[in-house]
């Protein structure tokens, strides 16, 4: 009977449903009428809700109808029977036998799965869908759509190729230009290297003018009796502006001897023809001989550092052409003068210093482990304001002061310090006050800041605020009251010898490891931390640093202030690295030590910046090249140890005399060298 009543179209309500359907896709695929498709809408959400199994309250599959005309899933509804013998919708007496397949809704649920496959479906999976269930199609529809799916290949095929030809043109035009780019800079440096290795020739002949001169002036002289009274004078006035005049130049020729090899011969001859010459003039062949071997060697330096010295060269060369640009009145005084193009006097400058040492030579040795302590790492080494006295520290517990001028002139096994004074903990570091001779200050394991008067050898003044052990201390250059601190508590503080109270203090997000004064400005700090970042405070408003220089892979253990402008900073990532404050730019990176876990040192000159190592080396930088200047190893000859036992030091503190090519190194053994650097 229900079978028959969802058979009649025109009378059943559950056959409404089907034409409803029928006209819902009529009105999508055809008319496209919004309300149809609404009316259609509601239609097929009714539909659904009528769908749906009782059992499971999805929509049906595989349709079985009941005695009592419930439709049920098949498995829903035998696994019912299974356990109870009646309808789950009337309750009326239900078995297996009583189950019958429900036709009628298979297909309509077949039909309205695909349309609901549709509604997400992409047109393929819609067209294969319409052939799998059997849309029969004449051989000139399908013909139809096989022209219509070949053609709209083609427009694919086309649009593709296009874009593809786009993109290969945008590629080209873009290297084109970045070539025109490259080979307009190249062209710019050939004009800049062509106008140098010009300039360089005229002052090279220029030289050899003076040179010419000179020698003939003596010789005459050497022949006149009468002149031998006054000679000497007249030999003092013209070598002293002819060998200034050399030496100032004596860069520039580097560079140019790689290009200028018309000079070189005509030099060549000359130094032939005028050998009776330089003999006459003092110049002994051995001393001549002895200058050709250290140029030489300077050359050798200069190809094995070329790349460094090359791109040091352009951009010092570039950022002078651009400075002359804008007319600035210094520069263009300095190309009249010299007689060198803009940043070509400055490349000569770095030529000349990175050339003139290649090595550290040991001028003396002094040994600070004291007989009844087992550890004997110095920490700290610091000269006094004049260079004449020089403190270190340690894990002793000691600040130890000697003189200078002692240690280097006066050998000894064992030296003596003039001054010692016994600390409570072990210390970190230690600051010479630049204007008060006598006052230093240090800081320790236990946080504690001190201020010690070297010649009373008594604490001036002690600071407790710290919390943890305190790494670093410094005292400001142009204000000799102010110093300043860091530690493991994450603070930095500012101090003043007339409080007993820190006068400012900034607190941070991780350990402190350095801080250092602007040595033109007692304002502005820089602090090198555990977060691999190095921060720049203006004192005035703490809130937020001024700068973050951001670089290095691992913790900031020390800074150091080349210049007002210049920084450079070490780190436990095996470099170095220098930027400029006032730009706010990393200028270069140094590598070629070992640094991973230890404080090795750091010291900086105008020109050089050198570094412990932990393979117990030190290293010297020249500010522009990248690679390491010269170097020295703490040998087995200062160990006491086994050669196996040797390679468990590292350097542990450095520090320069002033400007001068003087260096004290102490390695984590105690033993402490002055340096000298040589040819």
């Amino acid at each position: 009977m229900l079978m028959l009543m969802m058979g009649e179209t025109n009378t059943s309500s559950v056959g409404d449903v089907v034409p409803s359907v029928k006209e819902e896709a009529k009105a999508v695929v055809a008319s496209g009428d919004d309300g149809n498709v609404g009316f259609a809408g509601e239609a097929a959400e009714v539909l659904d809700k009528d769908l749906l199994c009782p059992i499971c309250m999805q929509i049906m599959k595989d349709a079985f109808l009941t005695a009592c005309g419930h439709s049920f899933c098949y498995m829903c509804i035998a696994t019912h029977l299974n356990h109870k013998n009646d309808c789950p919708c009337c309750s009326h007496h239900l078995t297996t036998s009583q189950l019958f397949p429900n036709f009628l809704l298979n297909k309509l649920l077949k039909k309205t799965t695909v349309r609901q496959i549709a509604k997400t479906a992409s047109p393929v999976e819609l067209l294969r869908l319409t052939l799998q269930q059997g849309c029969e199609l004449s051989v000139k529809e399908l013909d139809g759509l096989l022209s219509l799916l070949a053609e709209k290949k083609r427009k694919m095929e086309q649009e593709e190729a296009e874009t593809n030809m786009q993109i290969l043109l945008d590629f080209l035009q873009c290297l084109r230009k970045q070539k025109l780019d490259e080979l307009h800079e190249v062209q710019t440096d050939l004009q800049y290297i062509k106008e140098d290795i010009n300039a360089v020739e005229k002052r090279r002949i220029e030289l050899y003018r003076v040179r010419e001169r000179y020698s003939m002036k003596l010789r005459t002289l050497l022949d006149d009796p009468m002149a031998t009274k006054v000679w000497p004078s007249s030999i003092d006035k013209h070598s002293s502006g002819s060998i200034s005049s050399a030496r100032s130049a004596q860069g520039g020729t580097c560079s140019g001897n790689f290009q200028n090899k018309k000079v070189d011969m005509k030099f060549q001859g000359g130094s032939q023809g005028h050998q009776r010459k330089d003999t006459s003039s003092g110049l002994e062949p051995q001393s001549v001989l002895s200058q050709s071997g250290l140029a030489v060697a300077r050359k050798k330096k200069v190809h094995a550092q070329f790349t460094d010295l090359q791109e040091c060269y352009l951009q010092k060369r570039r950022h002078g052409a651009n400075q002359l640009l804008k007319k600035e009145e210094k520069d263009v005084i300095t190309f009249n003068q010299e007689g060198y193009h803009a940043g070509l006097g400055d490349f000569q400058s770095v030529l000349t210093t990175f050339t003139r040492y290649s090595r550290l030579r040991v001028i003396a040795e002094l040994r600070h482990a004291d007989l009844f302590q087992s550890a004997n790492i110095v920490s700290s080494i610091e000269f006094d304001r004049d260079d004449e006295l020089f403190a270190t520290a340690g894990v002793s517990r000691r600040i130890k002061v000697f003189e200078f001028s002692t240690v280097v002139n006066e050998p000894a096994d064992v030296h003596c310090p003039v001054v010692e004074m016994s600390t409570r903990s072990k210390l970190s570091c230690l600051s010479w006050n630049k204007y008060t001779k006598n006052h230093i200050a240090s800081s320790d394991y236990e946080g504690i800041v001190t201020v010690w008067d070297v010649t009373t050898q008594q604490s001036v003044m002690e600071y407790e605020e710290h919390e943890k052990r305190a790494w670093t201390v410094d005292f400001s250059r142009t204000d000799p009251s102010m110093l300043v601190s860091g530690s493991d508590d994450c603070k930095v503080k500012v101090w003043c010898t007339k409080q007993e109270a820190s006068v400012l203090n900034i607190d941070m997000k991780a350990n402190i490891c350095c801080v250092k004064y602007n040595p033109g400005s007692s304002i502005y700090v820089a602090v090198g931390s555990a977060d691999h970042h190095i921060h720049y405070y203006d004192l005035r408003n703490t809130s937020a640093p001024v700068h973050v220089f951001n670089g290095h892979r691992k913790a900031v253990s020390y800074v150091k202030f080349l210049s007002t402008s210049e920084l450079a900073s070490a780190s436990t990532d095996n470099t170095l690295r220098l930027w400029d404050v006032n730009e706010n730019s990393a200028v270069r990176a140094f590598r070629g030590h070992m640094n991973e876990k230890n404080f090795v040192g750091l010291t900086v000159n105008r020109e050089y910046i050198a570094c412990g190592s932990e393979t117990n080396e030190v290293f010297v930088y020249h500010k522009a090249i990248s690679r390491p200047a010269a170097g020295h190893r703490f040998g087995s000859s200062d160990l006491d140890d086994t050669e196996e036992d040797a390679g468990s030091y590292f350097i542990s503190a450095v520090c320069w005399k002033s400007d001068s090519p003087t260096m004290l190194a102490a390695n984590s053994q105690g033993t402490i060298k002055v340096l000298v650097l040589s040819a």
